[in-house]
């Protein structure tokens, strides 16, 4: 092998010099002392010639610089319009985008002329397509993170005494019972307080009960399923809540024990055991 090397070196730069018709030449005196192929041959020679440490040189290339297709502007607004609307994905919000808009300028969130709003940024929101939107929104998707947030912690020493009742229990042949659960009135951020609203939905019949309180505090809940059974127009049987702290706590049971309110609760992460309350959310 020694042999070949210092053939390829004798070899290299006579071979890189040369110019075509010799370089031929000199690939079949290599070819016939080595026994390599051509391609072989001249791949050994070439790279032979390299100065050390010397690898392919592939030339840069410049990268033009795109202008944005949408303003500055026009990204500010669309971050709220996102928050606005619970956190859509960008398939949904570009369907929405024309309801979304119509809704929050009725409501007076969104002004010509203010917070950066103007037609020209209504009509690039209306024009985005739904890839768009999610790249445009990736930043704030990481930083907000508002999907899937929950604002409760599980009760575990009361937890396990609380009867569960599951999606594939008997439905209830009469009204009276209640599936219940907050809304956090929060905005895309979990900081400092905000009201929630109890909403309570009668299994059998869909009769719905909202209270709104200053936060998920058990007093303040316990205050509001006192409301619920005087304003109720007929009795109310059964609870059924899931894991919160706000309902799983001693002062809320001892409230239904009294009441002879038959109290369940769902199981962690089984949204299908409370598919009327679930079916309410984005309804507040």
């Amino acid at each position: 092998m020694s042999s070949r090397a210092e053939i390829t070196a004798k070899f290299a730069k006579a071979y890189v010099k040369a110019p075509k018709a010799d370089k031929g030449q000199i690939l079949d005196q290599v070819v016939g002392v080595t026994g390599w192929s051509r391609d072989n041959a001249r791949r050994r020679l070439t790279a032979a010639a390299r100065p050390p440490g010397a690898g392919r040189q592939v030339a840069k290339r410049r990268r033009r610089q795109r202008n944005p297709k949408y303003s500055y502007d026009a990204l500010k607004v669309l971050q709220k319009v996102w928050a606005a609307s619970g956190g859509q994905c960008g398939r949904y919000l570009a369907a929405s985008m024309a309801l979304q808009l119509d809704a929050l300028e009725r409501h007076r969130e969104l002004v010509f002329g203010r917070d950066r709003y103007s037609p020209e940024v209504r009509a690039e929101l209306l024009a985005m397509s739904s890839a768009t939107i999610d790249r445009y929104l990736r930043a704030a998707k990481a930083r907000d993170q508002i999907k899937g947030k929950s604002t409760t912690k599980a009760s575990p020493l009361l937890r396990s005494s609380i009867k569960i009742r599951k999606a594939t229990d008997e439905v209830e042949a009469s009204p009276g019972f209640f599936e219940g659960d907050t809304v956090a009135h929060c905005g895309p951020s979990l900081k400092g307080e905000f009201g929630r609203t109890l909403n309570l939905t009668d299994a059998h019949i869909g009769w719905v009960f909202t209270r709104t309180v200053r936060n998920n505090a058990h007093t303040h809940i316990l205050g509001a399923l006192k409301a619920a059974v005087h304003e109720i127009p007929y009795e109310v049987t059964g609870l059924d809540f899931d894991n919160g702290s706000e309902f799983l706590n001693k002062a809320v049971i001892k409230w239904a024990g009294e009441m002879e309110i038959f109290f369940t609760r769902s199981r962690p992460y089984k949204k299908n055991d409370q598919a009327t309350i679930e079916s309410k959310n984005n309804h507040l």
